[in-house]
């Protein structure tokens, strides 16, 4: 599904459409992020897409480290930039962020159908963020993330492990609860 401009990808896909669909958009006026933090960028500047998974594996959270997994290949592929993963949703270059990744349950019955959003710096990007590059087509860069995404092992947990910076590192973590 496309359109130049809607509230949120998330919204876009339900539960009647099918395993994989893919919702992406120019502009969204509702972007979020983690936390109810908003996604904002100009219209064509960014990649903004959300797919749709029926087949949920037994750890639903593989699907978010799947996605980003997919794109941090793509960024490669479509720009030669190599991001980072900062647990639990983010792509970081030289510790900026370029991407964050959100997971959304739907219908709430069995089998739960889980939307990952990800939304992707490319020609733009707000202060102190990332950005893959002037001339970076954000619809190349979704092809590209689907190829990767289906390219993808069974087991993504070491590349997952492997891609983290903040392994071994001293971490902040931030829940609507507390710190």
């Amino acid at each position: 599904l496309y359109l130049a401009r809607t509230e949120t990808t998330q919204r876009m896909l339900d539960a009647a459409q099918p395993e994989g669909a893919v919702a992406v958009a120019e502009e969204q006026t509702e972007g979020r992020g983690r936390m109810g933090r908003r996604w904002e960028a100009p219209a064509g500047a960014s990649l903004l897409v959300s797919l749709l998974f029926r087949n949920v594996p037994e750890h639903p959270h593989e699907l978010t480290q799947r996605v980003a997994l997919a794109a941090v290949a793509a960024c490669g592929a479509v720009a030669g930039v190599q991001p980072q993963l900062k647990w639990p949703n983010d792509l970081l270059v030289d510790g900026a962020k370029l991407a964050g990744v959100l997971a959304q349950a739907q219908g709430g019955g069995d089998p739960v159908v889980v939307v990952v959003g990800i939304g992707v710096n490319c020609r733009w990007a707000p202060p102190s963020a990332a950005r893959l590059g002037d001339d970076v087509d954000p619809l190349a860069l979704l092809a590209r993330l689907l190829h990767e995404y289906d390219a993808l092992p069974a087991d993504v947990w070491p590349a997952y492990r492997g891609g983290l910076s903040t392994i071994g590192m001293r971490v902040r973590v931030e829940l609507a609860t507390g710190e």
